[in-house]
């Protein structure tokens, strides 16, 4: 009965955060700014604290607008991901394809940039915007993060943006991601996360004003989970502030050389799940209908 209880709690995630950015993914195709997942991503008194703000002048030159419109994350991990020529790239809920189009021209010619996501009508934007920004070292897969259609050690670093705290089993995304890494592959992730002093049930509470912020780790639960995966060299730095002990967050890794068996790995915790998205979906942050302020 439990296990069926996370199977529906996991589609019906999974069903919320689709139908929220495939709206935002349209807003972006339709050049608006207003759609309601934008809504829910400012900060708690209605500052921006996610989105294109985030991204340096020099990174948004040249890409396009739908690109940038549908820029929804709390960092930019290309920035801190140490991407080098020649590398294959995976970005966990690659959205309107920013990320992407950013690592595929840090990546260079001889390397390769994918962007994995659920939502069709994000997929169809991204395309689109690669196309549009002339990068050819690109494609976008379809599917979940807590099940990567991607070979094991196939890729030399993984990114995100603000999409792991909305994954409904995050042990599941942090074992994908240790899985599809190659050894000594590196993990460059932007994320929300909270203080270790916040309870589930304070971070749901925390959560009901910003679907952005639902369901986030606290720094422990984060180390723990990579740990348990068997990634080292873990690191989080707190970036700014999201909400009231909540940070956007730089979450880095690795994966060894030489694997840790598995008996020598620590246990995985019981990790919370982002049901307070559920909650959120209607929820704004009073920004009013334009999104961030």
């Amino acid at each position: 009965m439990i296990d069926q209880d996370r199977a529906l709690d996991q589609d019906r995630i999974h069903d919320e955060v689709r139908a929220r950015y495939a709206e935002a993914a349209l807003a972006a195709t339709a050049r608006r700014s207003g759609s309601a997942a934008q809504a829910s991503c400012c900060g708690p008194t209605g500052e921006a604290v996610f989105g294109e703000i985030l991204y340096a002048d020099a990174d948004r030159a040249g890409l396009p607008e739908a690109a940038v419109l549908a820029s929804l994350g709390c960092g930019n991990p290309t920035a801190v991901a140490e991407l080098r020529e020649g590398e294959r790239v995976l970005d966990l809920g690659s959205g309107g394809g920013i990320d992407v189009i950013l690592s595929a021209r840090r990546v260079g010619p001889t390397g390769r940039a994918i962007g994995l996501d659920m939502t069709d009508e994000m997929l169809d934007l991204a395309r689109r915007n690669a196309a549009e920004a002339e990068v050819d070292n690109v494609e976008f897969v379809r599917g979940t993060i807590e099940a990567t259609p991607l070979p094991g050690a196939s890729v030399d670093v993984v990114i995100s943006n603000c999409v792991i705290n909305l994954a409904a089993d995050k042990a599941a995304v942090f074992a994908e991601i240790a899985r599809v890494l190659r050894p000594g592959g590196r993990v460059g992730v932007s994320d929300v996360v909270a203080d270790d002093t916040l309870s589930p049930t304070e971070r749901a509470a925390r959560g009901s004003f910003s679907g952005c912020i639902a369901g986030a780790l606290s720094f422990a639960e984060y180390r723990a989970g990579l740990a348990a995966v068997g990634l080292a060299d873990v690191t989080i730095r707190p970036t700014h502030a999201v909400g009231d002990g909540l940070h956007a967050a730089i979450v880095q890794a690795t994966k060894p050389l030489v694997a840790i068996a598995p008996s020598d790995l620590p246990a995985m915790p019981d990790l919370p799940r982002a049901i307070a998205m559920l909650d959120a979906a209607d929820a704004g942050c009073g920004c009013g209908t334009g999104g961030c302020c």
